[in-house]
């Protein structure tokens, strides 16, 4: 049976899609930051591992365990990540490179460990979690939207050298989900000082209010996952529920000036 490595599996997305691929017989490595209270190595063909998209060392101990374990890595899900949003004032430089250490370093590093193995087999798929936020920005975005914007860029380039390996790339878009996204997974900065920033603040949690009035489950992206890691063809994004879907396609049919005047006014409602 194919066996997939998803990182980030503690909670949200990364363990529903855990969760669905073993539903469907797949073998599944799952990792995370800390595996002392994950219920995921009660399941049969799951192996729960250390990983630390920060840490060298567990990346590549949690690749070779999975292969040891379970003989081939079919699937890497690349889906560890948080958001950081607030003034770019208010971001110490340290603040700065963790979020681009987590969403975009580590995620590149974790696909370098794996593309060795899936080289020498010639076959393999390579899904890359982006956001809406990797197409289109929100006020105060600046880090998160950076790193997103990266992996989009970054996902399309790798397709052109791995496929002629045999090696598919895909890229998953979700848009507002309902997940721990605004707690663990939320990294907000504010200093009392920068009072100029005050408005746009306020307006960022309104506009946020809206965006996430009715956002879809871990479950929904989870089967986009499923449909990205299967599907024939050379499809190359994914898009991760309604809201996704009109975002997106509002931004591409406007122009740079009418899609960014349309946020603003959700941010004066």
């Amino acid at each position: 049976m194919p066996t997939i490595l998803i990182t980030g599996t503690s909670s949200g997305i990364g363990k529903a899609t855990a969760v669905r691929f073993h539903s469907e017989g797949w073998n599944v490595i799952a990792t995370m930051r800390d595996t002392s209270a994950s219920d995921l190595a009660d399941l049969d063909n799951v192996l729960v591992t250390r990983l630390d998209v920060a840490d060298s060392a567990s990346i590549t101990a949690a690749v070779t365990a999975g292969i040891e374990h379970f003989g081939a890595i079919d699937v890497l899900l690349n889906n560890a990540g948080y958001g950081a949003y607030g003034p770019l004032e208010a971001f110490s430089t340290d603040r700065i490179r963790r979020q681009f250490d987590t969403n975009v370093i580590g995620l590149l590093e974790v696909t370098q460990t794996v593309l060795p193995h899936m080289r020498r087999r010639r076959t393999g798929t390579i899904v890359n979690i982006s956001s809406i936020g990797g197409q289109i920005t929100f006020p105060l975005g600046t880090l998160y939207h950076g790193t997103k914007f990266a992996v989009e860029g970054l996902s399309e380039a790798l397709h052109y050298e791995l496929e002629p390996l045999g090696i598919r790339v895909r890229i998953v878009e979700p848009g507002m989900i309902k997940t721990d996204f605004g707690g663990r997974s939320f990294d907000f900065a504010m200093d009392g000082r920068l009072t100029d920033y005050a408005t746009s603040v306020e307006a960022m949690g309104r506009l946020f209010g809206r965006l996430a009035s009715n956002p879809s489950s871990p479950e929904v992206v989870a089967d986009v996952i499923w449909q990205a890691a299967n599907a024939p063809g050379a499809q190359l994004r994914f898009r991760a529920g309604p809201d996704a879907a009109d975002l997106l396609d509002r931004r591409k049919a406007q122009d740079d000036a009418t899609f960014i005047n349309s946020i603003k006014a959700l941010m004066a409602e």
